[in-house]
Parts: C-alpha cells; structure tokens; sequence
C-alpha cells in the first residue's frame, strides 16, 4: 500500500506477454494500467486484472509516449512502471527518469539493451567477454580488425536475441557491410565469433541479489538455428552441477556490476570450444522468450512473472 490507497503499477507491453504478472498484480491489490500497441487490441487480456486499457499505435515513439504517460499521471498517482517486452525496457526507464519514479533510469537500462553497454561494462568489471569494438572510429576499427582474428559478427546494439545479427569473414565485408548501414552504423558493434555452447541463466532479483536462478543449455546456439534453420530447444541443468553453480555465480557478479536492484533476468554465457573458458554475451532485465519461462516454471515450480 503507499499512504492507504492501493500502489499503481503501468505496465508497457509492445507484445502479447505478461498476462500472469497482471493477473497476480490485481490478485495481491493493485491498480494496473496497461498501454499496448493498437495492433494487439484484439488480443484476450486479462481485462477483469485491468484498470485502464490504453492503445498507441507504437510505445517507442517520442515525445508521443511521455505526453500519454504524463497525462495518465494527472488522474492516477502511478507508483511503478513495468516493461513486459524487451522493447519497453528503454521506454520505461525514461518514462521513470521523467516521472521521479523507482527502478532503472536510462544509464542503468543501457546495460540491459544497448549490447556495447553490456560489454563495456561487463569488461569494466573484470568478466570475460568476446573481443569487441564499437563502430563509431574508423581507426580504433582497422586497429581492431588487425589483432583480433576473423570471423566477426557484426550486431545491431538494441535488437533482441539474434536478430539483425550478421557472420563477416573478413575486412572488406565489414567495410562493405558499414557502407550499407550508412548513418546506422554508430547503432552497431564487431565482435570475434567464438564457437562454442550457448547457455542461459534466469534469475529473480531482489535488492541486488539473486533469490531464485536455474541454469540451461541451448540445444544449438540460437545464431545457428535463426540463420541456419532448425529447432530451438533448451534444457535445464542439474541444480548441483558444477558448471551450474559457476554460471550462477557468473550471473550473480553480473547483476552486481549493472547495479540491477530487483526484477528478472535472462543472460547468456558461451562456453568457448577453444579455451573451455565461460564468457559473457548479453543479459536483460526480463523473463527469457521463446516459452522459457514455462519450462523454469515446470522445472521448479516458480513463475518467473508472479
């Protein structure tokens, strides 16, 4: 409760998700406002958890987005916002930024979208990550492309999973490849293609520490199966495996230096064939797609969304 009156939760859903968490919010007493895209109008949610139902024709356009939320804020007293999709973290925080409101503000959601951030402050902290460069200096890139060995993936730093994400074998293919993207090529990072076996860890946060995780191996790393074709697939690992703890551990270091306070979260670590060694890939302060959350929730008995 915040000063007898039930807390008021906003909640971004730039796709159908998030239903249970609604739901189990107005089970336990809140308010739930949720604003969606007009394109998923028709969709079945939860309308007896829900407020106000609100439609946009997108959530990320700006200023569109603050001036809506802005106005909702004059009839309700909003207390957190919650971003349901990948795409509405960065919304959120500038949403909270402009609000005063609690959780991620703009610096702290970079590290959980913008892919550069993620490494940057990963390798800040001391945890192994694939050899990376941004794309913004054409000498600090040609200086790169030297020492590090092809092949390079060439990622968009604000797409989700595998998306946008390009295999290059050698230079001129990256020149080429940044002659293409013309202004949008700043919005991109090269990093060193290392093969190896994908994992995922997903946790529940509270006050910076970790309450809940379990650890798991992609079938086939999820670049191959985009680009490649197949079946994704993902299995959980033995709770007292070693490699489990380790992973967790990983995750554990990595929610300290991100400064996530609470939440959820999906991260990935590649086990390199080379060198055995684990290294950070990319994280995010949401539940893992794909049905992943059914299957921790099958697994363990937790739902990551309530």
């Amino acid at each position: 409760m915040q000063d007898d009156r039930p807390i008021t939760i906003l909640c971004l859903a730039s796709e159908f998700k998030g239903i249970p968490f609604i739901v189990e919010s107005a089970r336990q007493g809140a308010q739930v406002l949720l604003i969606t895209p007009q394109k998923f109008a028709d969709r079945d949610w939860p309308r007896d958890s829900i407020t106000e139902y609100f439609q946009m024709p997108d959530l990320e356009t700006q200023p569109n987005i603050t001036h809506a939320v802005s106005y909702l804020a004059r009839s309700y007293q909003i207390d957190r916002i919650v971003a349901l999709d990948d795409y509405d973290v960065a919304t959120a925080a500038a949403l909270r930024e402009h609000l005063r409101l609690q959780g991620l503000g703009d610096t702290a959601a970079r590290y959980f979208r913008d892919k550069l951030s993620m490494r940057t402050q990963a390798s800040g902290a001391g945890m192994a990550v694939p050899a990376f460069t941004s794309l913004l200096n054409y000498d600090a890139l040609r200086e790169y492309m030297a020492r590090t060995p092809a092949p390079w993936v060439l990622k968009p730093r604000f797409e989700a999973g595998a998306v946008g994400i390009r295999k290059l074998h050698e230079s001129e293919q990256v020149w080429r490849a940044l002659d293409e993207l013309g202004d949008q090529q700043s919005f991109y990072l090269l990093e060193q293609f290392l093969p190896g076996d994908i994992f995922h860890v997903d946790a529940l946060v509270w006050e910076g520490e970790i309450v809940f995780a379990t650890a798991s191996r992609y079938g086939a790393p999820p670049l191959s199966v985009v680009q490649g074709g197949g079946i994704f697939s993902t299995r959980i690992l033995p709770r007292d495996d070693v490699l489990t703890q380790e992973l967790i551990a990983r995750t554990a270091e990595m929610v300290r230096a991100f400064t996530l306070p609470r939440g959820v979260t999906h991260t990935e670590f590649i086990r390199a064939h080379e060198d055995g060694k684990l290294y950070f890939l990319e994280t995010s302060a949401r539940v893992g797609g794909a049905n992943i959350d059914k299957m921790v929730e099958a697994a363990s008995g937790v739902s990551l969304w309530t």
